[in-house]
């Protein structure tokens, strides 16, 4: 386990993905393997995206996931996806907002955050499609990459989170107080690799 890092397991989902560290070209990097599985490699920040506001990374996966598919639970799938967690205060949000959030981690089994940005690899969902997670309208699906046609490539990604953040909930960015990474196979029962790589927030350039 790399310093800094922990794994998160579901408690409703029976597998969890297998993350191990490997060179890759002299680099290290975060290997994903998901097989009818389901958790991430999470860790802990305190950033304030309105100075740092740019988050860069690369990864790769051996393949898209047919069974992908944003508007459906059975579909909350994907070969790679990134979660950007923000410190959202509780009287920031609506008390239906809050019943809401309360029903998502009961069915869940697991502590979905009052808000998040989550980045994804889809299959033929077309790049930049974005809508609200089938659980949950607290974690906002963005799509970045999709299909197969860069897959086993390294992608390089850039995103504006504060830019992101807007479009998904208004209204002033809070502290960002996380960032997951991991694969989705619970739902299809599929099999994938992933990879991540270089994962920082910098100022806007």
């Amino acid at each position: 386990m790399a310093p800094g890092w922990r794994h998160q397991t579901l408690p409703n989902v029976k597998r969890a993905n297998d993350f191990a560290l490997e060179s890759d070209d002299g680099q290290q990097v975060v290997k994903v393997t998901s097989s009818s599985a389901a958790s991430s490699w999470l860790t802990v920040l305190d950033i304030d995206p309105s100075k740092m506001p740019v988050l860069r990374w690369r990864w790769k996966v051996s393949r898209s996931l047919p069974g992908s598919d944003l508007q459906r639970k059975a579909g909350d799938d994907y070969a790679a996806r990134l979660y950007v967690m923000f410190d959202l205060p509780a009287e920031r949000l609506s008390p239906g907002d809050r019943l809401r959030l309360q029903a998502a981690r009961l069915l869940s089994g697991a502590d979905v955050p009052a808000a998040a940005l989550c980045y994804v690899w889809g299959f033929d969902q077309p790049v930049g499609s974005t809508g609200w997670n089938p659980y949950t309208d607290r974690v906002r699906m963005i799509v970045v990459d999709s299909g197969d046609v860069y897959a086993r490539q390294w992608r390089e990604v850039s995103r504006n989170v504060e830019r992101d953040w807007s479009d998904a909930f208004g209204g002033a960015i809070p502290r960002i107080n996380g960032l997951a990474i991991g694969a989705d196979t619970d739902n299809t029962a599929d099999t994938v690799t992933a990879w991540f790589g270089d994962l920082r927030f910098l100022k806007e350039p």
